[in-house]
C-alpha cells in the first residue's frame, strides 16, 4: 500500500472515529440534556433569546417550524443582496472591489442562503471583506444551522409518542450554530492560521517571485471562512481557485483537516439520530447503506485518475502519477479523486482540483453523487434526503410482505407516500428540464439581448461552451445538477456568469433547497400525530441488512430511470469516444 492511498484511508477512518462521539453530543444538545458545555453556552443562548424575545421552550407544529424557517431565510436573502450590490462603498474594502450586478448578486445571495455556494465570480475580486464576513460567512453558518434544525425537527417527530409538536425551530437553530458549528470552526480556523492561511483585514500583499516578478496577492479573513466553508458543507471558496489555492489550503495536513471537516457532521447526524431515538442499529444500517454507495463511486474514480489518460498513454507518454491535469502535485491524484467524490456526495462543492479536467468516468461519478444526493449529503439535509428514500422503501417493503407499511411504530400511508414521491421526483425534474432548456438555446445560438450577455459583453448562447459535443453537454448538465443538489462545484469550462445562468440557476437553487426540507418535515409532523403501534412479529424491521439493501435498490433504480439517458449523452459517450 502506497502512502497516498494510506492517506485517503486515514482520512476516512479518522472521520468515522470522531463522528460517533460527536453524534452522541449532538443528540444530547437537541434533547436538552445537561452537558459540559452548558457553562459556556447557556449564558450566550439566554442573552440571544432575551434580546430577540423568542421563547425557546415554546414548541411548534411542523407548519409553524416551516413558516419560521422560510421567513427568516427570506430576510437573510434580502440582507445578502443588499451587501453584494452595495459592497463598493461599504467598509472593509481595501482592494476597492466593485459591487456585483443585480443578477449576479441574486444568484450569489440565493446560493449562499440555500447552502450551495455556487460562485459565478472569483472570491478575492468579486467580494469585499465586508461581504465575505457579514453576508457570505454569516450565511454559511445560517444555512448549515437551518439544515441541522430541520433534521432535529424530524428526529423529534419520529419519537415513540403521539404529538403535533416538533420542538422549537429557533432553539434548534441557535444550538446548532453556537454549540456545534462554532466551537469546531474555531479549532479548524486556528489550525489553518498556524499553517499559513491568512487571517487579516489588510489589503493585498505585494511579493517578488524567484523570477523577479512583482505579484499582488489577495489576503483577508481566510482561515475563519475556510473553517465554516467545510464544516457546514457550504463549499464556497474565499479564492476563485477554492481549496486548490495555496493560501486557502496550504499543505497536505490542512487538506486532511478540510476533508475530515466536510464529512464529519454528515456522518455524525446519522449517529445523532440513532442516539436521539435510541435506535443505534438503525443508524448503523443507514450509515452502511450510505457508505456502500459512496465506495461504489469513489473506488472507480480513484482507479480512473490513478491510471491516467488513455489518449496520452497511446502516445507512449508515461503517467507515473496518473491524470494530473488540473490537480495539485502536493495532494496527488489519490487525494484529489477522493475529494472530488466526497465533495459531490456530501454536497459541499469545494474543490482542490479542476473537476472539468477529470476523466469521463470520474465526471460521471461526481454527477451520480449529486443525482442520488443522499449518500451522506449536506449537514442535516443529507439525512432528510435519505429519509425520503427510506419512506418509499418502507412503503414498497410493506406491500411486498402484505402488511400496512410502518416506520418506527407509525403507519406510512398514502399522504406520506405522495409527499415523498413528489420530493424524490422534483430533483430529476429540475435538473433535466433546465438542462434541456439550456441545450436548446445553446444549439440555436439564441441571442435575446441582456438575457444572454455576459460580464465581458459577449452576446449569444453559443459563447457558453468552451468544449463542444459530449463534454459541452456534460458541463451544462453538471451545472444544474450541482444547483439541484445544493452542491456548488462546477465543470468550469462553462461560461455561466450571465443573466440566463444566474437567474435560472437561482430558481433551481430555491426550489431544490426548500421543497426537500418542507417534505420530510411535513412527513415527520404527520407521522408524529399518529398513534404509536408497538412492534410485533409481523412488523417489517427497518434496522436489518435486508432492509438496507432495499433502500439502496430504491436509490439505484430511481437514479437509473431518471438520469441514465442524460449520462449516456454526456460522460459515457465521451468515455467510449476515447477508446
Amino acid at each position: 500500500m502506497n502512502a497516498e492511498l494510506l492517506g485517503v484511508i486515514v482520512m476516512f477512518v479518522a472521520t468515522l472515529l470522531l463522528s460517533v462521539p460527536l453524534g452522541r453530543y449532538i443528540a444530547k444538545v437537541y434533547a436538552g440534556d445537561r452537558i459540559w458545555t452548558d457553562v459556556i453556552f447557556n449564558p450566550v443562548e439566554k442573552l440571544f433569546f432575551k434580546l430577540s424575545r423568542i421563547n425557546p421552550t415554546k414548541e411548534m407544529t411542523w407548519k409553524q417550524s416551516l413558516t419560521a424557517m422560510l421567513t427568516i431565510n427570506m430576510i437573510w436573502l434580502l440582507w445578502a443582496m443588499f451587501c453584494l450590490t452595495n459592497q463598493s462603498w461599504l467598509p472593509w474594502n481595501p482592494d476597492h472591489n466593485p459591487s456585483q450586478t443585480p443578477d449576479q448578486a441574486f444568484n450569489t445571495a440565493v446560493s449562499f442562503v440555500v447552502n450551495c455556494n455556487l460562485q459565478d465570480y472569483s472570491g478575492e475580486t468579486g467580494a469585499t471583506y465586508f461581504s465575505q464576513v457579514f453576508a457570505l460567512m454569516f450565511l454559511q453558518f445560517a444555512s448549515a444551522g437551518t439544515g441541522m434544525a430541520a433534521a432535529a425537527a424530524v428526529f423529534n417527530g419520529l419519537k415513540e409518542r403521539t404529538t403535533d409538536k416538533l420542538g422549537n425551530f429557533y432553539n434548534y437553530f441557535i444550538k446548532s450554530c453556537i454549540r456545534i458549528l462554532l466551537p469546531i470552526c474555531i479549532l479548524i480556523a486556528t489550525i489553518h492560521a498556524f499553517n499559513g492561511t491568512p487571517m487579516t483585514l489588510k489589503g493585498m500583499d505585494t511579493i517578488t517571485t524567484m523570477q523577479g516578478d512583482t505579484v499582488h496577492v489577495s489576503t483577508g479573513p481566510v482561515a475563519a471562512f475556510v473553517a465554516i466553508k467545510h464544516l457546514g458543507t457550504n463549499g464556497g471558496g474565499y479564492y476563485g481557485a477554492n481549496s486548490a489555492h495555496p493560501l486557502e489550503n496550504p499543505n497536505y495536513f490542512t487538506n486532511m483537516v478540510q476533508m475530515i471537516a466536510q464529512i464529519l457532521i454528515p456522518f455524525a447526524m446519522v449517529f445523532a439520530m440513532g442516539f436521539y431515538l435510541r435506535r443505534k442499529k438503525l443508524a448503523w444500517v443507514i450509515w452502511t447503506v450510505m457508505t456502500i454507495g459512496f465506495l461504489l463511486l469513489v473506488i472507480p474514480t480513484v482507479i480512473s485518475e490513478v491510471n491516467g489518460n488513455p489518449q496520452i498513454a497511446k502516445m507512449g507518454v508515461m503517467q507515473p502519477n496518473g491524470n494530473m491535469e488540473g490537480k495539485e502535485v502536493r495532494f496527488s491524484s489519490y487525494a484529489t479523486a477522493f475529494w472530488s467524490i466526497a465533495t459531490t456526495v456530501i454536497s459541499t462543492g469545494s474543490v482542490n482540483g479542476m473537476h472539468d479536467s477529470f476523466m469521463p468516468i470520474s465526471g460521471m461519478n461526481m454527477l451520480l453523487g449529486m443525482m442520488v444526493n443522499s449518500f451522506y449529503g449536506g449537514v442535516g439535509v443529507g439525512f432528510l434526503n435519505f429519509f425520503v428514500y427510506l419512506i418509499i422503501a418502507v412503503f414498497i417493503g410493506g406491500l411486498m410482505v402484505g402488511r400496512t407499511p410502518e416506520f418506527l411504530g407509525k403507519k406510512v400511508e398514502a399522504k406520506e407516500m405522495k409527499i415523498a414521491s413528489i420530493v424524490a421526483l422534483l430533483h430529476p425534474f429540475l435538473i433535466l428540464v433546465f438542462t434541456a432548456l439550456a441545450c436548446y438555446f445553446a444549439s440555436h445560438n439564441t441571442n435575446m439581448g441582456w438575457w444572454f450577455t455576459d460580464a465581458s459583453g459577449k452576446h449569444g448562447a453559443s459563447g457558453w461552451l468552451n468544449n463542444p459535443s459530449y463534454h459541452g453537454f456534460s458541463e451544462m448538465l453538471y451545472q444544474y445538477t450541482s444547483c439541484s443538489a445544493n452542491n456548488g462545484s462546477g465543470f468550469e469550462g462553462l461560461a455561466d456568469n450571465n443573466p440566463f445562468w444566474n437567474i435560472t440557476a437561482a430558481i433551481v437553487l430555491l426550489f431544490s433547497r426548500f421543497l426537500p426540507i418542507i417534505g420530510p418535515v411535513a412527513i415527520a409532523g404527520i407521522l408524529a400525530q399518529k398513534k404509536f403501534i408497538p412492534e410485533s412479529g409481523g412488523t417489517l424491521k427497518t434496522d436489518t441488512g435486508t432492509f438496507g439493501l432495499l433502500i439502496l435498490a430504491v436509490k439505484v433504480i430511481i437514479a437509473a430511470l431518471a438520469f441514465f439517458p442524460a449520462l449516456a449523452l454526456g460522460p459515457l459517450a465521451e468515455f467510449f469516444g476515447m477508446k
